[in-house]
């Protein structure tokens, strides 16, 4: 009767020990738990290029032509100095931009004659008939789908995901009181053209730092949820609350 009990003991410390010893062999080799869902960001299972959506975008987002991406991101920078450094106006940038434009297809038309040689076609800058239509179908259905989500998340969502949109929300009013509204733009913009470059050399080291504050962060949800939310009635907005 005292010798069972002592066998179980041991034997689940060994089998205790091999579970460590595994977790701790999987942990070291970064072509397998690395690679699991559990470890990579928001569990995605497709490299980062294919995340972004492939094609060129993502090969500009990163930097596989570096010539590209920098002409993109020179061409924010230039812009944001231009509005917020030295205070140019939307209407003044537009009528100098049509300034130059003329002047060169001026200088072009009549550079010719001056120089004896036969005229040339002066290029055209044609917009195409659909291009504005499609930015503004493309603007809208962005819209409506950001509203149906915060609508969604308002009238069926669980409490965790309301708090955190709300949260989220809070934050975005907090940085717009504190720049205006191109700075934000152009903040995610260098955001967008270098933080998937960051992440794609260190992946590893983000994923693991991540994962270890979600896990921190649920504990201490799970705290606040078992000491204060979980006391909140469901009511008529029916909140589910999931662990």
């Amino acid at each position: 009767m005292i010798i069972m009990p002592e066998k179980n003991i041991v034997e689940e410390a060994i089998g205790d020990l091999v579970d460590n010893f595994t977790e701790a062999v999987q942990k070291n080799n970064k072509h397998d738990t690395v690679a699991s869902r559990f470890n990579r960001l928001f569990g995605r299972e497709k490299p980062i290029h294919h995340v972004l959506g492939g094609g060129r975008s993502a090969d500009v987002l990163l930097w596989r032509n570096k010539k590209i991406s920098a002409s993109f991101l020179m061409g924010a920078t230039a812009i944001w100095v231009l509005f917020e450094w030295i205070n140019l106006h939307f209407l003044s940038l537009v009528c100098y931009g049509l300034l130059l434009g003329m002047i060169a297809q001026f200088v072009w038309c009549n550079a010719s004659g001056f120089l004896n040689r036969s005229q040339s076609r002066v290029p055209r800058l044609v917009l195409p008939k659909d291009f504005f239509a499609d930015v503004g179908v493309t603007i809208g259905t962005e819209v409506n789908r950001g509203l149906l989500f915060l609508q969604d998340l308002s009238c069926r969502g669980n409490l965790k995901q309301f708090l955190m949109a709300v949260f989220g929300l809070w934050v975005a009013a907090i940085i717009g009181s504190c720049c205006n509204f191109l700075t934000v733009l152009y903040i995610g913009f260098v955001g967008a053209h270098t933080m998937p470059l960051l992440y794609e050399r260190y992946e590893d080291e983000v994923d693991g730092f991540v994962d270890s504050l979600l896990m921190k962060f649920h504990s201490h949800y799970k705290k606040i949820d078992s000491g204060f939310l979980s006391r909140i009635p469901s009511g008529k907005f029916g909140f589910k609350k999931h662990d």
